[in-house]
């Protein structure tokens, strides 16, 4: 029981936290870096939940050898090798 009581404790600390460092930004002529890498650290948090996801459960993630497998497959040749530099501009 103390368990989730303490993790909501220190969620609400970390909110207060973050409206704290949001509202000194938009209303302090004094606010600076620290309220800013509150304020961008806390934002930037809220997307993990949404947007971090393994590769394996991802709807439409694509293959690590798909691509691979497709430019081979079409047929489609690699860049020509450079001339060395002592080998001259060509027939004499």
């Amino acid at each position: 029981m103390a368990r989730p009581i303490a993790r909501w404790g220190v969620l609400l600390g970390l909110g207060a936290v973050w409206w704290w460092a949001v509202l000194r930004l938009a209303f302090a002529p004094g606010a600076g870096v620290l309220e800013g890498a509150v304020a961008a650290g806390g934002w930037g948090l809220s997307l993990l939940p949404v947007h971090c996801v393994p590769k394996a459960r991802a709807a439409g993630a694509v293959g690590a050898g798909r691509w691979r497998t497709a430019w081979r497959a079409a047929g489609v040749t690699t860049a020509s090798p450079l001339r060395r530099s002592d080998a001259g501009s060509g027939p004499s």
